[in-house]
């Protein structure tokens, strides 16, 4: 009972937490959904264990917490891929960005060299 107590805890905390930054404008909508829907569905099996005992029977996984660490092993991944994703977006743009800025710098000292 009383790991189900800290879980339970740990989850609503982390979903206080992440609705603040979500309300504040630190997070953005589209990362803290995923966020607020993995505490969620912690809070889910932190309230009725007996719905990961049963999933993990449905599954043949012996002992229901190598299921749950296989899902957010799995889930931490697919984080991972994401915010790689976005990062190479962002790199990309950056680098545009520089690129139009120097042809920009170079005009500008084009220009004024043409007026001296």
């Amino acid at each position: 009972m009383t790991a189900q107590i800290l879980a339970a805890g740990a989850a609503i905390v982390t979903f206080v937490f992440v609705f603040n930054l979500l309300r504040r404008g630190v997070l953005r909508e589209k990362y803290a959904v995923l966020w607020l829907l993995f505490s969620g569905a912690a809070l889910f099996f932190a309230i009725f264990p007996g719905a990961l005992r049963w999933i993990s029977d449905t599954l043949g996984v012996v002992t229901p917490a190598n299921l749950l660490f296989f899902i957010t092993v799995v889930l931490l991944v697919l984080v991972s891929v994401q915010l790689s994703y976005e990062l190479s977006r962002h790199e990309a743009r950056i680098r545009r960005l520089a690129e139009e800025i120097a042809l920009l710098d170079q005009e500008i000292r084009d220009l004024r060299r043409k007026e001296e």
